[in-house]
């Protein structure tokens, strides 16, 4: 009875570590999006800054020196965004190189909050057939399998020690 738990217990958390991939390719995808539109944002103004005789750093630092507050916090947004994108644009990079936990990993190691949480919004689960999620799945299904034993002997042990003391 006890081994036929912790299989069970082992295949569902097979099957949620199976949904790193698929977490993690959906989150690619909105990360595109977001490089997209923030590239396309960054574009606009770098035109207008050269249309106005200035480039990045001379367009931004004379919006730092203006009179208006409100052209000092467009400035303060703008060097945000731009900061922002370089960032995105790293982590898509690191997203993109081949191996099957390269992706995973990639995304574990500095994901965007803002693009996570709405990713993880609108994940639905699924059970993924890919080669990656089969080689989470397996990994997922092993590591509870053994931690699961782990604890299962050492609360025997426990039990037995505290039995033998009484």
């Amino acid at each position: 009875m006890r081994t036929w738990l912790l299989v069970a217990i082992s295949l569902i958390a097979a099957a949620l570590f199976g949904q790193a991939p698929e977490f993690a390719q959906q989150y690619a995808q909105r990360l595109g999006g977001a490089i997209d539109e923030l590239d396309r944002i960054v574009s606009h103004f770098d035109e207008d800054s050269r249309r106005s005789g200035y480039d990045r750093p001379g367009a931004l630092a004379l919006m730092g020196r203006n009179q208006e507050q409100l052209i000092r916090d467009q400035a303060t947004r703008m060097s945000e965004t731009i900061d922002r994108l370089a960032k995105l644009r790293a982590q898509q990079s690191a997203m993109s190189k081949p191996g099957s936990f390269t992706r995973v990993a990639a995304f574990a190691n500095g994901y965007d909050q803002d693009i996570a949480s709405r990713t993880w919004r609108d994940f639905q689960f699924a059970l993924p057939i890919s080669v990656d999620s089969v080689l989470f799945m397996s990994a997922g299904f092993i590591a509870s399998l053994l931690i699961l034993w782990l604890v299962a002997v050492g609360l025997g042990r426990l039990a037995r020690r505290e039995a033998s003391a009484q």
